[in-house]
């Protein structure tokens, strides 16, 4: 893992001011994150990925909706069962790949 990176992620995640950091920044800084502290950044990454797959920009790019929605699926439920955030976030991303699902069959 290359420390710079993971400086650079951290300093961006202070200075953005947010509770959540949303976007391709947020994604970027969560996926990092995620790497090295799952429990603590993977809730968000999954928050962040779900809230992704629903930008009008990927309309008409269902891959990359699908493939957003089951990464989102796949960092919550690597997150341990006790953490606080993993059965929300994992009831909310399953939700939302069936919803996707739904829509393309």
């Amino acid at each position: 893992m290359d420390q710079d990176m993971m400086v650079s992620a951290r300093v961006r995640l202070l200075s953005a001011n947010r509770r959540v950091v949303r976007g391709a920044e947020g994604l970027w800084i969560y996926r990092l994150l995620t790497q090295v502290e799952p429990e603590t950044y993977g809730s968000k990454l999954a928050y962040v990925l779900v809230e992704a797959s629903a930008s009008p920009l990927l309309r008409e790019l269902p891959e990359r909706r699908s493939a957003l929605l089951d990464e989102a699926v796949e960092v919550t439920k690597a997150l341990g069962t006790s953490n606080p955030y993993r059965a929300k976030m994992l009831r909310r991303a399953m939700a939302a790949r069936q919803r996707e699902r739904d829509g393309r069959s």
